[in-house]
């Protein structure tokens, strides 16, 4: 390949990721690592179906691109393939993780604290202007003392892809106003805090009200993996290790085979 029609492919696939992260977007990243003369060559599929770049090879691209849905379904960061005797690596574009916690009581507040741990982008919203005063954060924390829930909400969660919102307010109706309000801007996860019944009754009050019925099977509500949990801690950790599990696409099962030793 010319190097430099190479350079400006390169450059417009560059211009294209820069372009898919500001609009929050995803996109495969397609490399090839191993072939006869190829090497290097680059293909960006966008989650429309979009290509920028060339592998070199029309039927290549064409098959890069069929395979680009099933990859970002599964949630892997990368894959590797074989096509046609090339060695093809897959990689996923996407936004940092950003997480929404709703509620700076004792759970969203140490939820908040151990999610920039992990590596994402938080912002803590509550009512409460005390609750969510800066001397109590760190500053990578993003802090929004509402007076519109609604309006705040949708505000941060934007297109909703790449984000996850955990629900853990005071009470009834402050949860009823956040689900709402998250609902329609349909982030990839929302958990809620609560027992089966409080979060039952939320849940069928916006049905009630006409919230698609589909889009409030998708809650996970009580929210968190079932850990033991039992300090603000213990269920914050619970909460993010849901969080993270369905954006990895885990089980959520134990890794080993010891399972009875937690049996009484």
């Amino acid at each position: 390949m010319n190097r430099t029609k190479d350079n400006s492919s390169h450059t417009k696939i560059i211009k294209a990721v820069q372009d898919i992260l500001c609009e929050g977007s995803i996109a495969v990243l397609a490399t090839i690592v191993e072939s006869t003369n190829k090497t290097g060559a680059k293909l960006l599929i966008d989650a429309r179906g979009n290509r920028t770049g060339n592998l070199g090879d029309d039927q290549l691209n064409k098959a890069v691109s069929e395979l680009a849905n099933e990859f970002l379904s599964s949630r892997s960061e990368t894959k590797t393939i074989n096509l046609s005797e090339t060695r093809i690596m897959l990689e996923r574009i996407e936004p940092e993780p950003k997480l929404v916690v709703c509620g700076a009581g004792h759970v969203g507040a140490a939820l908040a604290r151990l999610a920039i741990m992990v590596g994402y982008e938080v912002t803590l919203i509550d009512d409460r202007t005390e609750f969510v005063a800066q001397e109590k954060f760190s500053k990578e924390i993003n802090l929004i003392a509402t007076v519109d829930w609604k309006r705040d909400i949708k505000n941060v969660i934007g297109t909703g892809r790449g984000v996850s919102v955990a629900i853990v307010t005071r009470g009834h109706k402050e949860d009823e106003l956040c689900l709402r309000a998250v609902m329609e801007s349909k982030p990839d996860y929302v958990g809620m805090i609560g027992s089966k019944r409080r979060t039952r009754i939320v849940i069928s009050n916006l049905g009630n009200k006409g919230i698609d019925e589909k889009l409030l099977k998708d809650i996970y509500a009580p929210i968190g993996l079932d850990i033991g949990a039992v300090s603000p801690e213990e269920v914050a950790l619970a909460i993010l290790a849901e969080v993270v599990a369905v954006r990895r696409n885990g089980s959520g099962r134990f890794l080993s085979k010891r399972s009875y030793l937690f049996t009484p």
